[in-house]
């Protein structure tokens, strides 16, 4: 897969921009999505929700915090917990899709899960 120069420049402002993000925590799916953000320079807060046993618990954990910030992965299984997580948590706190749509269009596409954000880090 090819990347550029100017779509590695927009990834990290992408993080920087998640960084500035003050009593927000970005949610991921597993691990290997928080090692990948980290390995950008995410500093902030993440929660991987595959570590809850479910929604009532997930929903719990991010309470404290008024913003939820999804960045979830683009595939099948990203977009149904997207949306059960919107449906439960939206009228609790500030759920912002606007990483997830940005990271989107600067990869156009290409990165469809968090975890292939690796593919932009520079050798």
């Amino acid at each position: 897969m090819k990347v550029n120069e100017s779509e590695i420049s927009e990834v990290y402002n992408l993080i920087r921009s998640l960084n500035s993000k003050k009593d927000s925590v970005v949610v991921v799916e597993g691990r290997k999505d928080a090692e990948a953000l980290q390995h950008f320079g995410f500093s902030g807060n993440v929660s991987q929700f595959h570590n809850f046993k479910g929604l009532a618990k997930f929903a719990d954990s991010v309470s404290g915090y008024k913003r939820l910030i999804l960045l979830l992965d683009s595939d099948r299984k990203g977009s149904y917990l997207t949306k059960r997580i919107l449906s439960q948590l939206e009228h609790r706190m500030t759920v912002d899709l606007s990483f997830r749509r940005k990271l989107t269009a600067i990869t156009k596409g290409k990165v469809r899960h968090v975890e292939d954000l690796s593919l932009y880090k520079p050798i």
